[in-house]
């Protein structure tokens, strides 16, 4: 039987396990980020301390986690501790980098001298309870401790890395992308025509035989030859001025104050009509070492290039994929990341070329990536609220996916794909299905099994990272990963784009497809890749918004805005400095990442219960977050100099302390829990959410 103090534990359990945000969603996230675990809330009965949660599996929009608590009884002074393990469904949303447990269910309970039954009757104690409470945690430390958790990393396969074609500059320069040969369209009530198949906005006028590139608000480009030089124009004919692409509908030029910007000379225009990359150099490229390596980096470019002075080969990274070459003019060979020499993994994370270690397999920034890569986006669709209307460019057209027994649309900016006889629309990261291309078109239950054969080559591959988890007669479940973003995980860190190249639709229109090249991709450690220019395609919009060159403009995508933010003027700083600023960066480029959270599609979303009264979970005083349960539910301490200690019921004891095997786990435990209170202390004081100091913001 259970003394006085297990009868406490299995009453006062009853309260969630994890964290018992016990006001509203704002204050609960406030808890989290302000000041972190371990979690303490006083009842009449006594005092319970919740421990940070340790995952266990994390596939798709379920999670399985153990978690330590201890429970002193009003009156004594001496704790019960015990582990639970739970299973819950969760939504996670990589914008606030939050995971919310939504529902829980029990399968273990263990209690120092508890009689099966006993824990029986916790277990359904807390399935009961725990379901009536919100619960968050910081998505990076639940990242952290995933690292020790059995999680699938799924590695994409048939990628393609052949090198685009790179060309250098030492002067600034932008690169003017057309999807091919320059396709024309006129403009409606106009002499003029528009090159269709470009993310730039480019005009030609036959009578006087000159293009038109447009910058900014003030300023345009022209030239009458489209691969020879432009001159750069504040005065064009109103006929063309009135075709400027519209602003942002966010304030971006209010942001783009924030800045800091340089001025110099408007920036060359280099027109390519193929997959290509521009590294730009100011002046002639000027090496500076990397302390502890033999490795040079160029210190005077926004791009990453490097020298290896050992094998005299340079090394350039784009769009997370390592070339190298033993001459700038090439020819350049793709190198798998785990094929680079040791002295990349020696790179120090606080210098200028730390952020390069996310592709470099093995280091823990391109182990945080790879996981963050598994973690998908979940939302709660409601069926009567979705709709969708599919257009075509004429009578809807189809083509085989190389493979498979699927076709897929080519006539259409929206990804539909025929199935046997029915039809699915892969849209806003939610799958349709309809019984005709055209509709009507309903939200889908499931989605066939084929659909995730789909390869790489096809454009349509990346709608087979976006998942139907379950579904209600209201509402279907539904989550993406990265990839449907085009970030995949590849020889042991993450890459952006398949590599393969997609021509895109011309017809009455132009329908552009997924591209990994010509966007200067780099990767932010909290909001993803972002980009140095503009394109639209998939589930992503991109322009050219306000400002030149050098006044903060040629805006990255809607959504992510911001390369110039999230790299320029913040890797190039350091970790202490510049990773923080890019953090920064990041959090204001991806406020609107979420494709679930987009103003178009918010009306989509179920808003999830939310209890009616709740109770507060304050942060134990004066109690270190030191305390983890092993996989047999031990639970064990560890002290400031490292050692393990394990609970009995006669207390600490350093003469029960864990075997080898236990006690490597068990570290790897306390480091991935420091990783994680690190990120989310860094994403926090990067977004504003705490005040310095950790205290809870009012």
């Amino acid at each position: 039987m259970l003394d006085r103090r297990h009868l406490a534990l299995l009453a006062l359990i009853a309260i969630p396990t994890m964290l018992f945000a016990a006001r509203g969603l704002e204050s609960a996230l406030q808890d989290i980020e302000g000041e972190g675990w371990p979690k303490q809330i006083d009842v009449s009965e006594g005092r319970i301390i919740i421990y940070q949660p340790q995952p266990e599996v994390f596939e798709g929009n379920m999670l399985s986690a153990r978690a330590a608590v201890s429970v002193t009884v009003t009156g004594q002074t001496e704790p019960v501790f015990g582990t639970v393990w739970f299973s819950t469904r969760v939504h996670t949303d990589r914008d606030d980098r939050t995971v919310e447990i939504l529902d829980i269910a029990v399968p273990r309970a263990r209690v120092p001298n508890a009689t099966p039954e006993q824990e029986e009757r916790l277990k359904s104690i807390l399935e009961t309870e725990l379901p009536k409470w919100e619960m968050i945690i910081s998505l990076d430390r639940l990242l952290m401790g995933l690292e020790q958790a059995a999680l699938e990393r799924k590695s994409a396969e048939n990628l393609n890395n052949d090198p685009p074609k790179i060309i250098f500059s030492n002067e600034a320069a932008i690169l003017v992308l057309i999807d091919g040969e320059p396709r024309l369209r006129d403009v409606e009530d106009s002499e003029l025509r528009r090159i269709v198949n470009t993310p730039f906005t480019i005009l030609f006028s036959p009578g006087s035989g000159t293009y038109y590139l447009y910058a900014d608000d003030e300023n345009w480009y022209t030239t009458s030859d489209i691969q020879g030089e432009w001159q750069l124009t504040s005065n064009v004919p109103s006929d063309v001025a009135r075709l400027a692409p519209p602003p942002p509908e966010d304030n971006l030029e209010a942001e783009a104050d924030t800045v800091e910007t340089e001025p110099g000379p408007p920036p060359s225009i280099i027109v390519a009509t193929e997959p290509t990359e521009l590294i730009v150099f100011r002046g002639e490229p000027e090496f500076t070492p990397i302390t502890g390596t033999e490795l040079l980096y160029v210190s005077n470019s926004e791009s990453d290039v490097l020298m290896d002075i050992a094998s005299q080969r340079y090394f350039a990274i784009l769009s997370g994929r390592w070339f190298a070459s033993t001459s700038l003019d090439g020819p350049w060979s793709f190198v798998p990341g785990d094929e680079l020499t040791a002295d990349f993994s020696q790179i120090p994370p606080e210098s200028e070329m730390g952020h390069l270690r996310v592709s470099i397999p093995g280091t823990d920034e391109a182990n945080e990536a790879v996981m963050d890569n598994q973690i998908p986006q979940t939302s709660a669709i409601s069926r009567s609220d979705t709709k969708l209307d599919v257009t075509y460019d004429g009578d809807p057209q189809f083509e085989p996916i190389e493979g498979t027994d699927m076709e897929y649309a080519v006539n259409t900016s929206y990804q539909v794909i025929r199935v046997g006889r029915e039809y699915y629309a892969c849209h806003q990261a939610v799958w349709f299905v309809a019984d005709s291309p055209t509709g009507p078109w309903h939200v889908a239950d499931e989605i066939p099994d084929e659909i995730y054969t789909i390869p790489p080559e096809s454009p349509v591959y990346n709608v087979k990272y976006v998942q139907v988890y379950e579904s209600t007669p209201e509402v279907v479940y539904v989550g993406y990963y990265p990839g449907y973003a085009g970030s995949y995980v590849y020889h042991g860190t993450i890459v952006y784009g398949t590599g393969w190249y997609y021509p895109g639709w011309y017809g009455g229109v132009y329908y552009a497809r997924p591209a990994t090249w010509g966007f200067h991709v780099h990767w932010n450690p909290w909001y993803g890749w972002s980009f140095g220019l503009s394109y639209s395609t998939g589930p992503f919009t991109f322009r050219i918004g306000f400002g030149g060159w050098y006044r903060g403009g040629w805006w990255g995508p809607v959504g992510y805005r911001g390369y110039r933010y999230g790299y320029h003027r913040g890797w190039h700083h350091g970790y202490r400095a510049g990773a923080r600023a890019g953090y920064r960066a990041g959090y204001r480029a991806g406020q609107r990442q979420n494709i679930y959270n987009r103003p178009q599609n918010r009306a989509r979303n179920v808003a999830r219960a939310q209890p009616s009264t709740r109770q507060r979970a304050n942060v134990a005083p004066n109690r270190a977050n030191n305390v983890y349960s092993d996989r047999s539910g031990n639970v064990h301490r560890r002290t400031d100099n490292g050692s393990w200690q394990q609970r009995s019921s006669n207390g600490w004891s350093s003469n029960r302390t864990p075997n080898t095997a236990n006690r490597s786990q068990l570290d790897r435990s306390a480091q991935s829990r420091q990783r994680g209170t690190t990120r989310t202390n860094n994403f926090n004081s990067s977004t504003g959410r705490a005040r310095s100091g950790g205290g809870r913001r009012r």
